[in-house]
């Protein structure tokens, strides 16, 4: 019983599991963001384009 409680082999992937579930909670916090920013860019980018300037 005390090898069962001493064992760490679970909390790396808990670890992991936290580090994952962290990144996707900020990826979509910043991403509408990022969006309209490259949605700004390539409208701003195709009236160069077309305008020829």
């Amino acid at each position: 019983m005390i090898k069962f409680f001493k064992d760490e082999s679970g909390a790396t992937a808990i670890e992991y599991g936290l580090i994952a579930a962290a990144m996707g909670l900020a990826l979509v916090t910043v991403m509408p963001t990022l969006a309209s920013a490259i949605t700004g860019s390539f409208s701003s980018l195709a009236g160069h384009i077309s305008s020829g300037t």
